[in-house]
């Protein structure tokens, strides 16, 4: 695809938490685009900023505390940033939307299936009841809901776990948006009712076009699903690439870690485990913010963050190991 297939772009945004403790940087200067058709993985351990990632994307995120302080959010040719409340509603459902992670807390437990999408459709089309039922049905249809004019009467409890996570895929793609945050929706899915789901989602991809940002801690629904990949830590793009290129040559230690973590079926050995804990977000360290789990750190990784470094074509990571000058320290380590 050419540039021109760019749908929305992201440019060094930072979204910070103002508390008692001071600033937690929760998104730390984060960049990325992404084309129509897309599907982008957004990948790291809890807490390294994948959520509030998105939540900054649709202005979502909790304020007074959280706000963005900097960066840009181009969406469509349009900086969302500048945006003020009023005119993002008018973009969110329309233009981007997002599958919650939990259908349980998700779904209002008093309304029905059908009042709570014909209320997501309401936003962008100003029909009569009967024509807004008439789009609930195929948007329920769309996602393979059996039987979706009963349906429509039903109540969240009166659904499978597997049922309500396509209603909340109904929901999102009830407006044709062009661009589908999943935040991580397979999580409470068992296996088979995962790939079914995630088969459902592709397919809605090729029909519509849509661009789609999968955020998840899953390495093989990555495989499945994914064309790029961004792994996150501590607020930070720490490497990004192609999927088949951050497979076959993770670069990034923080990515090399994750990879080893995923149990493998031809390997009885003891489950490989990343070392310590993240950095606390409010207390960030001055150099790397992997460096004191990193088995490769040396004594520029603590004292100074390093920056992004080509690890091939579109493939590139923040790691001082891909400096040139990184092999003559090493070399002079061991002489």
């Amino acid at each position: 695809m050419s540039t021109n297939d760019t749908i929305l772009e992201v440019k060094d945004l930072q979204t910070y938490f103002f508390n008692r403790r001071g600033v937690t940087k929760a998104v730390d200067g984060i960049s990325f685009s992404l084309r129509q058709g897309e599907t982008l993985g957004i990948v790291g351990e809890s807490g390294c900023g994948k959520t509030m990632t998105a939540l900054s994307l649709l202005g979502l995120i909790p304020k007074p505390a959280a706000r963005i302080v900097s960066g840009q959010i181009i969406l469509d040719g349009q900086d969302l940033v500048q945006l003020s409340s009023q005119e993002m509603r008018q973009i969110r459902g329309r233009k981007i939307s997002m599958i919650l992670q939990d259908p349980q807390t998700s779904l209002n437990p008093v309304f029905s299936i059908g009042n709570q999408v014909i209320e997501a459709l309401s936003i962008s089309h100003h029909e009569n009841r009967s024509s807004m039922v008439k789009r609930a049905v195929e948007a329920l249809r769309n996602v393979r809901v059996a039987a979706p004019e009963s349906r429509l009467n039903d109540y969240p409890h009166q659904m499978s776990g597997g049922m309500k996570q396509r209603v909340l895929g109904a929901i999102a793609i009830a407006s044709v948006p062009k661009v589908i945050i999943a935040d991580e929706p397979t999580t409470a899915l068992d296996v088979t009712i995962q790939l079914q789901y995630l088969r459902l989602l592709k397919d809605i991809q090729a029909e519509t076009g849509m661009a789609i940002i999968f955020i998840t801690h899953d390495f093989g629904i990555v495989a499945r699903m994914c064309d790029r990949v961004a792994v996150m830590y501590a607020g930070r793009i720490v490497e990004s690439a192609d999927v088949r290129s951050l497979f076959n040559n993770p670069t990034h230690p923080y990515t090399q870690a994750l990879i080893a973590s995923v149990p493998q079926m031809d390997k009885t050995d003891r489950l490989f485990a990343i070392d310590g804990q993240p950095p606390a977000l409010f207390d960030l360290p001055e150099g790397c913010h992997f460096a004191d789990r990193c088995i490769h750190a040396q004594t520029r990784c603590h004292q100074e963050y390093p920056g992004n470094f080509q690890a091939g074509d579109d493939h590139s990571a923040a790691c001082w190991m891909l400096d040139p000058s990184w092999v003559q320290t090493e070399q002079e380590a061991t002489t």
